[in-house]
């Protein structure tokens, strides 16, 4: 699988999206795998050290708003997080295949208030958009908006596997909860919002639901339509698929005007040369076996996973002083 160029900068804030294999329901929500959920994000986060503003879990994509402090620590919170839920959502369902469709993608949100508002409105209104749910509170599946409405965390349960998996192996007759923690993720608020207080924050958060119930009712009405309703979406096949599964390219950058994005474009197009022609000058050194220590990618990138042979030779070739 080849993995998307990323760049990610500390304190910025970025959108995180993983979708299922074929758009399948398997994240199809329970009052069980919502609390798994919610342990695993807040675990990740309190191990990796990644701030998470708001987190919403369809039933076949999941979306994450997170302000990381490096991309060491990004990447190691998205392996976390996606594959303990897909072990977990997996054993659920029965699903013992691939669990998700690709890597997850992860897009950068401008400092603009506006720009940031208008993400977190966007995970809002999931559940309302399609057309499942009338209000934003009804959407079964696990999300932080009643953090946001109540006391900014969120609550779950985190199964330790392998410590179960080692009490059954001796013999001990035990359950998958006598080895939960609960975990308390503690929700960042928006960067365009970190000098509001707690309750500033949440009036803002309650007038956007009360926006989004508002234009849904109105949509629904002049369309005629009505939703699936939540009983519905909790009696879904987690194995199907929709009839008809969004798709549409990603966008490179979440922006609020023009000037933004256009400033973002060219710093974004600076940073993949610099990175193309690192990506260059590395192998051409390995083909070589020259050393390697000097060379530097540009800053919040991933360098490449370098093959073990090519980089078992360099290391034999160019060994580290001895120390006295």
């Amino acid at each position: 699988m080849s993995y998307p160029l990323r760049r990610i900068l500390p304190g910025r804030l970025y959108g995180a999206t993983t979708r299922t294999l074929h758009a399948r329901l398997l994240l199809r929500p329970s009052e069980l795998l919502n609390t798994i959920v919610k342990g695993i994000i807040a675990l990740a986060a309190k191990r990796y050290g990644v701030k998470v503003c708001y987190f919403v879990v369809m039933s076949n994509h999941v979306h994450l708003l997170v302000i990381p402090e490096t991309q060491e620590r990004m990447r190691a919170f998205m392996n976390f997080v996606n594959g303990n839920l897909a072990q977990e959502a997996g054993k659920l369902h029965g699903w013992r295949e691939k669990f998700w469709s690709r890597c997850y993608r992860l897009i950068e949100i401008s400092d603009e208030p506006e720009a940031q508002v208008s993400r977190l409105r966007y995970l809002l209104a999931h559940g309302c958009k399609e057309k499942l749910v009338k209000r934003p509170n009804d959407w079964p599946g696990a999300s932080a908006l009643q953090g946001l409405l109540g006391d900014q965390t969120v609550t779950g349960h985190w199964f330790d596997r392998t410590a179960e998996y080692h009490a059954r192996r001796r013999g001990e007759k035990v359950t998958s909860w006598d080895f939960a923690s609960l975990e308390t993720l503690e929700i960042e608020p928006l960067p365009c919002w970190s000098e509001l207080d707690s309750e500033q924050r949440k009036h803002l958060v309650e007038a956007i639901v009360d926006e989004i119930e508002e234009s849904t009712r109105q949509q629904l009405k002049e369309s005629g339509e009505s939703v699936l309703g939540a009983r519905r979406v909790l009696r879904q096949d987690p194995h199907s698929t929709p009839n008809a599964p969004k798709k549409s390219p990603a966008p490179l950058y979440h922006a609020h005007s023009l000037e933004s994005w256009l400033v973002y474009k060219e710093e974004w197009d600076a940073f993949r040369a610099n990175y193309r022609d690192t990506v260059a000058r590395l192998y051409h050194r390995l083909v070589l076996g020259l050393p390697i220590d000097d060379i530097l990618f540009p800053a919040g990138s991933f360098p490449p996973t370098l093959p073990l042979s090519l980089t078992e030779q360099n290391r034999l070739a160019n060994p580290p002083p001895a120390t006295s």
